[in-house]
Formats: structure tokens, sequence, C-alpha cells
């Protein structure tokens, strides 16, 4: 089995200038999305300025130009675009708790504060050499950054990006999440390791956690905030944490869950943060396979399977728990299949085109947004009926973030 990571696309990033100035919303519905200029505070059909509130707004993450394009899901259309926002090829986007800054996570390092009322940026900081996500804590007040070199964490100030702390812990990083009580939760690639890290103080309390297992390479924390799970690179398997117990021990879960049969080469690891919640199971994708795999929610053992059309990277809960929708690794993924969560069986297949990357349901799950890369354009889909409502452009895109996010734990 070829155990190898894939490279990074890295795509050059584009410096062009920062947008300014207002734009109506007429106008804006009007623009195609390579001609994007930033929204004002907001933009009426009139003309005059009002006040926009956020909570039907996203963005998308354009990561060949190192940009991002701002979208309204109510007129399913782009607003605006933020340029200037560095390699953004591994992006990750957390949200303020007033919907309002988006702080944006690049490949490079780079930790951006985006206001995305006016669309400009509102801090900016290059806190490491190659950063791999991030979060923000429960309070709002705090900002962490997971990174591969030099390693560590860093924890910034939300309001202002200035330093607060910096946990180094010999070891690239991952699968950083926030819990409950002003926590981070992060692992270590390199020792197996988890570390909890408690700003409930000025000074953090660091909780080492031995034995989770070889090489964990991404992980998730439960709506609860209870369960911390990571997936093993290293291992045919995952491991839990119980953040209830003091200290959490480590527990082994779905070991050998590919055993007796020869596994398909890797060709993009399934992100963990698709888990999906459905009913009382939740289902992930498998690491090799062509299926999810159905876990029981309180005993954390598997309990089915369902069968694919490739290689799972994502596998996401229409909110409400009753899809499923899931988009595939290269060379399959032009597709995306849904599958029913009390039968377990697909029951729609769509083929968007070609590179789809991710999927985003809107806050009550009526539509998904699927951005289709190497189609340079997001899809809106009606998820009763699978009709496609709308075609966004966009350049190159992949990671959509709606401000729905900001009150959900762990994204």
């Amino acid at each position: 089995m070829d155990r190898r990571l894939p490279a990074a696309d890295r795509a050059p990033v584009s410096r062009t200038s920062r947008p300014g100035g207002g734009l109506t919303r007429r106008s804006a519905l009007g623009l195609a999305a390579g001609a994007l200029a930033a929204p004002a505070l907001a933009a009426s059909p009139g003309g005059a300025d009002t006040l926009r509130g956020t909570g039907a707004l996203g963005v998308v993450v354009e990561r060949a130009t190192g940009s991002l394009v701002i979208v309204d899901q109510i007129a399913r259309a782009a607003i605006g675009r933020v340029t200037e926002l560095g390699d953004l090829s591994h992006a990750s986007v957390v949200y303020s708790p007033d919907q309002r800054f988006a702080y944006v996570f690049g490949r490079d390092g780079g930790l951006s504060k985006v206001d995305i009322l006016t669309g400009a940026i509102a801090a900016r900081v290059i806190q490491s050499g190659n950063a791999i996500g991030g979060a923000i804590s429960d309070d709002g007040r705090l900002v962490a950054v997971s990174n591969y070199e030099p390693g560590g964490v860093r924890v910034f100030d939300a309001e202002t990006l200035a330093p607060v702390a910096d946990i180094p812990t010999g070891s690239k990083t991952i699968g950083l999440v926030d819990a409950p009580g002003r926590r981070f939760v992060f692992s270590l690639w390199d020792a197996g390791e988890t570390w909890i890290a408690d700003f409930a103080s000025s000074a953090p309390a660091i909780t080492r956690i031995e034995g989770m297992g070889k090489n964990p390479y991404d992980a998730l924390i439960t709506g609860d905030g209870r369960r911390y799970i990571t997936g093993l690179f290293g291992e045919d398997g995952l491991t839990a944490l119980d953040l209830w117990e003091s200290p959490p021990a480590p527990r082994r879960i779905l070991s050998g869950y590919g055993r007796g049969e020869e596994p398909l080469p890797v060709y993009k690891m399934p992100h963990l943060e698709g888990w999906a919640l459905a009913g009382e199971r939740f289902v992930l994708p498998a690491i090799g396979r062509h299926e999810v795999l159905w876990v029981d929610a309180r005993s954390l053992e598997e309990v089915g399977r369902t069968a694919t059309h490739g290689q799972p990277v994502f596998a996401v809960a229409r909110p409400g728990g009753r899809q499923v929708w899931v988009n595939f690794a290269h060379p399959l993924n032009d597709t995306v299949q849904v599958i029913d969560s009390a039968s377990g069986e697909v029951v729609h297949t769509l083929n968007p085109g070609p590179a789809v990357l991710h999927m985003e349901f809107t806050a009550r799950g009526h539509e998904v947004w699927v951005s289709v890369r190497d189609a340079g354009r997001v899809d809106v889909y009606d998820t009763g009926t699978f009709e496609k409502r709308a075609e966004i452009a966009a350049e190159s895109p992949s990671g959509i973030f709606f401000t729905a996010r900001a009150h959900r734990m762990g994204l």
C-alpha cells in the first residue's frame, strides 16, 4: 500500500491590489467573480449604504490566487473578493462569535483576520513557515494556529492578532480543535501524543497524553465537546479520548477495519472534520477503501458499511442528519453521492465536474454548496430535489465556509 501523503498543491499566489470602495447589491449580483470589488458596509438595490447582517454570508477559498470570495447564501451570489492572503492551498477558516470576522489560516503560516462586511483585511501576521489550520476559543478571544514548521502551536489575541502564547512541541502538530472551557486540543504527528492546552487562567496549563498511536494525521471533536478522535496514518484504526475524564485515557477504536482485504493506494487522506453524526451513528470515510464506515455514537463500535463510488474525502451530514453527502479522491473526484442515513444506502449520485473539493450546507440544510475546482465554479443544489439552483464563478475554489460555523464547536 502506498502510504505516502500527497504533495500539497501549491499554485502561485496572485499579488493583486486590495479592493476598496462601495458596491451596490444590484451591481454585485451582476458581477462575475473574476471582476468583483469588495463590498462596502452593505449594498442596497437603491444604491444607498445600509446595514447588512452576517447570518447569510460566507467565504469561498480561491486556492490558486490567494483570495477569498465573499458570498451571499440568500442571493446565491458572490458579492466581493479579498486578495493578498498568501498561500491558500490548504486553507481553513473560523469565525468570530459575531460572524463578522473570518480568520484565515494559510499554508505559508499566514494568519489573516478578514472583515467580511467591508471586504478588508483587518489584521495579518506571518506566524510560522508552514501551518496546517487553526481554531478559535469558545469565548472568541483567542485564535490558535497549528504548525508544521517549526512545529508547535501559537496563540493570538483575536482582536489584534498580538501573540499570547507559544507552545513548542518538537513535532508537527495536527488536528487542532477548540474545546469547552477555553481549551485547545491538538496531536503530535512525530510523537504520537495529544496535548490539551487550558487557557482558563493567564498561563496555559498543558496536559500531555501519550500512547495515541503512530502518526496521527487529523482529528475531530464531537459536537458536544466530549470526544476527541484522531486518525492514524501509521496504523489501521483510530484513537478516541473522553475529554470529560481527568486525565483522558486513549482508547483504540476500529482497529484493523481493513483487515483481510488488499488496501488501495491513498491519493488523498480523508478529512476527519467530515465525520457526520446522523441520528445515533457516525459515518466516516475509510482510508484506502471505496466505502464509508458506520459507527455507533455511544460505543464507538462499527455497526455497518456502505460501498461508495471511490475513496471518500468528506462525508458530511445534512443538518438534521437524514442525508450524508460524500465526495471522493482523485481520479474519481468528479462525483458526489448522497446516502440515506436510515437505510445506509446510496440514494442519489451527482456529477458536478472535475475536482469536487468541498461541500457546505446552509444552516438548516435546504441547500448545499459544492466547490468544483477545475471547472472554476461553485454549484448550489437543492437538497430535497437535487436540482442545481445556481452556479458561481470562482478561481480554483476549494473550501467553503458559512458564518453559521461561528456557533459550532470544532470547526
